[in-house]
C-alpha cells in the first residue's frame, strides 16, 4: 500500500491515477476503505487526500459517514485540486443513488455555508442537463443553480462555476435560462456578472 502511495505522490496532474488506485484499494478485501480514507485525510499530500476523497464518494452510497465526511472535512480541505475531486465524489453519490432520489441531498448540499459545498453540486453535476433526471427537467436544473446566484460573489470560484453550469444549459434551452434571467435584480453586482459570462 506504501508503493502505492508513494507512486500517487510522484504524479501532480490529473486524476486517472488516482481513479486506478482508488479501484485498487476497493477491490481489496484485506483492506477497510472507509478506514483507510479516513487516514488519508490527514496526509500532507494532496494526491492522497484526493484519493480519500474519490474513496469516500465511492463508499457514500452505503455509508453515510463518508458523506459526512465529504461535506465537513473534505469541503473545508485548501487546496483546489481536492475540491475537483469532491464534485466528482458528489456526482458519483448522485448518479449512484439515483439524481431524482439525491434532490434532497443536492438541495441540502446548496444551501450549506461552505461556498466548496455549493460548488461541488454546481461543478460535479454539469453538464447538468446531461444527467438523467435533469435532461428531462431542464427547468428544475436552471432554478436550483439559479438559486446560488445572490451568495455566488463569497467566493469567484463558486460565482464563475454557476454561471459556466447556466451557460452549459443554455445552449439547448436558451428561452428556459432567459427567461430565468429576465426575472433577475441586475442592480446586484454578483448577479450582473453571472448574466455577462452566460451571455458571453
Amino acid at each position: 500500500m506504501n508503493k502505492l502511495l508513494e507512486k500517487i505522490k510522484s504524479i501532480e496532474h490529473g486524476f486517472t491515477h488516482i481513479v486506478a488506485a482508488g479501484d485498487t484499494i476497493l477491490a481489496d478485501e484485506a483492506v477497510d476503505p472507509l478506514s483507510f480514507a479516513n487516514t488519508c485525510l490527514k496526509d500532507d499530500s494532496y494526491q492522497v487526500r484526493m484519493l480519500a476523497t474519490y474513496l469516500l464518494g465511492h463508499l457514500s452510497v452505503d455509508h453515510p459517514k463518508a458523506l459526512k465526511t465529504l461535506e465537513t472535512k473534505v469541503a473545508a480541505d485548501e487546496n483546489w485540486r481536492v475540491q475537483e475531486m469532491l464534485a466528482k465524489a458528489f456526482d458519483y453519490y448522485c448518479q449512484s443513488n439515483d439524481y431524482e432520489q439525491s434532490l434532497p441531498t443536492i438541495k441540502k448540499w446548496l444551501a450549506d455555508k461552505n461556498p466548496n459545498i455549493r460548488r461541488a453540486v454546481v461543478e460535479g453535476l454539469r453538464i447538468w442537463t446531461g444527467r438523467p433526471f435533469f435532461k428531462d427537467n431542464p427547468a428544475i436544473a436552471i432554478q436550483l443553480i439559479a438559486s446560488l446566484r445572490s451568495k455566488a460573489g463569497e467566493s469567484e470560484y463558486l460565482l464563475r462555476s454557476v454561471a459556466n453550469a447556466l451557460r452549459d444549459i443554455r445552449k439547448k434551452h436558451a428561452s428556459l435560462v432567459d427567461q430565468e434571467i429576465s426575472g433577475w435584480d441586475l442592480t446586484n453586482k454578483t448577479t450582473s456578472s453571472i448574466k455577462k459570462i452566460i451571455e458571453k
